[in-house]
């Protein structure tokens, strides 16, 4: 697809995980560590034929298996990808320290954080969402899954969300792009779309409308001021696993 980015500018690539089988059975999934669905790994890997010729610099990931297990199909049909290496961020005590050496110094890093996991949905967490509507109405569901600052009972909103994800993304992963270098992130529905409000200067309103699909990247790039010049979002394979997108320039407004 794409030439390596610029060193005057950064590249994001932004992907949900593929359907997860919580997705399957319209159940709210939240921090429930669910694996991919039959359909769900058929996207992961579709996404890994899209991305192929992508060369990554770095990589992010949540500690959720069905973020993990598409970027690694991401990364398995990479063309410039041989190795990579997981690190645990510090934040969890129970995560190993990593220091650099000589031998890995040529891996990719994939670095593992809590803070882009999915929306907690509290109370609401693993039940189905059509019962969930018959429990508690449907208005009141909707306004728990399509508000921009109404939590679930003991869980987070959107707002919650963007509180943690918003701050990493410009800790971790803006000094990254800032040096030219090709970002991958695959995470979930709602803390990729707090990022991508954060990115694109997008109002509450408009985030709340904004639909992710699993799957299917979202690419940014940055010029050297951290201005966004360009952002893609890659359909599914066309014709003989080609890849086919729609090149849109950024406007400022």
């Amino acid at each position: 697809m794409s030439a390596p980015a610029s060193r005057s500018g950064g590249r994001l690539i932004l992907i949900r995980h593929g359907e997860s089988v919580w997705n399957l059975q319209n159940r709210f999934t939240g921090w429930v560590d669910v694996s991919l669905s039959r359909d769900g790994m058929k996207e992961a890997e579709r996404a890994g034929r899209l991305l192929r010729d992508e060369r990554f610099d770095v990589a992010f990931t949540s500690t959720l298996l069905r973020a993990q297990d598409t970027l690694y199909e991401i990364l398995k049909q990479n063309r410039h990808c041989d190795e990579y290496m997981r690190i645990h961020e510090q934040e969890s005590t129970w995560y190993e320290h990593f220091t650099p050496t000589e031998g890995d110094i040529r891996d990719l890093k994939i670095y593992l954080s809590s803070r882009l996991n999915e929306r907690y949905y509290g109370d609401l967490q693993g039940q189905n969402k059509a019962v969930a509507r018959r429990r508690f109405g449907a208005a009141q569901v909707h306004l728990w899954r399509r508000s921009y600052d109404v939590p679930p009972p003991n869980g987070e909103s959107l707002k919650m969300t963007a509180a943690r994800a918003i701050p990493y993304y410009r800790e971790r992963i803006v000094p990254r792009l800032e040096q030219g270098e090709s970002v991958l992130v695959s995470a979930h529905g709602n803390s990729l779309r707090a990022l991508i409000m954060h990115i694109e200067r997008m109002t509450p309103e408009e985030i709340v409308a904004f639909e992710l699909p699993t799957g299917t990247p979202h690419i940014y790039v940055f010029d050297r001021n951290m201005k966004m010049v360009e952002k893609q979002t890659m359909d599914k394979i066309h014709g003989a696993d080609e890849p086919h997108g729609h090149i849109e320039p950024h406007i400022d407004t």
